[in-house]
């Protein structure tokens, strides 16, 4: 199918699958890894699009099961799209809402035709079909656009995960059909399967038939083993074409995120970052920082030293500790911890440019665990796996 992107490979890394790309968008290009931060409803909460922009993040998510009810389809189209409406000059990718499918099951019935949902505003009934899901997405104008999946917990087992995937190929078809901005806007088709490799191997397999513009992992981060998840983030990156995006769905742990660029994913999005600092959680390269302890009450030190993050520069943990609690704390602690993702991101980049991930991986990890002790043994597996051993 056509697409709006193109793909360049600048680096690699000789140990690992990790490589760095250039990832040629409507609206900009994008370096890849990327860490993209989650504005659902057309914000990344705390945070002004200009805040954002100044961190030199290149592209960022939108819901498209949220937007579809509040402002709604109307709304986006007399404004020109989402990008018009938020005032966001970067690139947007939008989630489907076939994740809603899981983190609102009960508001869910799931046919061959589409799902249906119970507008949690006001108990509407809303049925998000391919075919509406293209056109809700068509017009929020976003650079990358999902295709609606059925979407199943990752601890789910029997036929229920092969009906999904089944399900998902034959929806990827109709939101094919159903895109009509395929010059300005790319698809990226989702791979199921859950936890059987049979299941995912059968998905590529169908899903690089159609040849999208790129390709995500889905149906993972849902509460599997991690030794089980990166063995599926691991086979898939292997199977899917190499000219293509790979993004990995909710992904947003520091480890993980470096375990999986090292598996040779591109793409990451996540909640954690934000989410996390409402309850007054810092991300940092030595680990998280519980700032509501009371022992940063007297610590005039930033978060991190070396961090350039407007929280840091202007802020200490003592006053962080204090207003930990309230809409300012969390506020500022969610600049720094997007800013510690598109950091820990763009470190990456420059390790694997130099060919020297490997060391930087091993570093980090001495860094963020300490202890040798209490590495995840899942990491070193999956390290391990590409070459890297964490305990050598």
């Amino acid at each position: 199918m056509k697409s709006a992107l193109t793909l360049e490979t600048i680096a690699t890394c000789s140990t690992t699958k990790a490589r760095v790309n250039i990832l040629k968008l409507p609206h900009g290009p994008v370096d890849t890894p990327v860490f993209m931060p989650v504005g659902t409803q057309g914000s990344l909460k705390g945070f002004t699009p200009n805040q954002i922009e100044a961190m030199n993040c290149q592209i960022m998510l939108n819901n498209t099961y949220h937007l579809g009810l509040k402002p709604g389809q109307q709304t986006l189209d007399l404004v020109g799209g989402s990008h018009n409406f938020q005032n966001w000059h970067g690139n947007l990718l939008t989630d489907s809402g076939g994740f809603q499918m899981v983190s609102l099951l009960k508001l869910a019935e799931i046919t061959e035709e589409g799902v249906q949902f119970q507008s949690p505003h006001d108990g509407s009934l809303m049925l998000l079909t391919p075919e509406h899901s293209m056109s809700l997405q068509n017009s929020i104008g976003s650079d990358i656009m999902m295709q609606l999946d059925d979407v199943v917990s990752s601890l789910t087992t029997g036929p229920r995960v092969e009906e999904a995937m089944w399900r998902s190929i034959r929806w990827l078809d109709r939101c094919i059909a159903g895109h009509k901005n395929p010059d300005t806007q790319n698809l990226f088709a989702i791979i199921q399967g859950g936890l059987d490799v049979d299941l995912r191997k059968k998905c590529v397999e169908e899903m690089v038939k159609r040849d999208t513009p790129g390709y995500a992992v889905g149906g993972l981060s849902g509460g599997e083993e991690k030794d089980v998840f990166w063995r599926i983030v691991t086979l898939c990156t292997d199977l899917l074409p190499k000219s293509k995006p790979v993004y990995c769905m909710g992904v947003g742990y520091a480890e993980d995120l470096v375990v999986c660029v090292a598996l040779g994913v591109d793409m990451f999005d996540c909640v954690f970052p934000t989410r996390t600092a409402r309850f007054g959680n810092a991300l940092t390269m030595k680990g998280t920082i519980a700032l509501k302890s009371g022992k940063y009450g007297t610590d005039f030190g930033p978060i991190e030293q070396d961090c350039g993050c407007d929280t840091c520069k202007n802020y200490t943990r003592s006053y962080l500790h204090l207003v930990s609690r309230d809409a300012v704390g969390s506020r500022l602690v969610s600049i720094h911890n997007v800013y510690f993702q598109l950091r820990l991101m763009r470190e990456m980049r420059e390790a694997i440019k130099e060919d020297c991930f490997p060391s930087w991986i091993k570093q980090f990890f001495r860094g963020y665990f300490k202890d040798e002790s209490k590495y995840p043994v899942w990491a070193c597996n999956a390290l391990k796996s590409v070459g890297v051993d964490l305990r050598s």
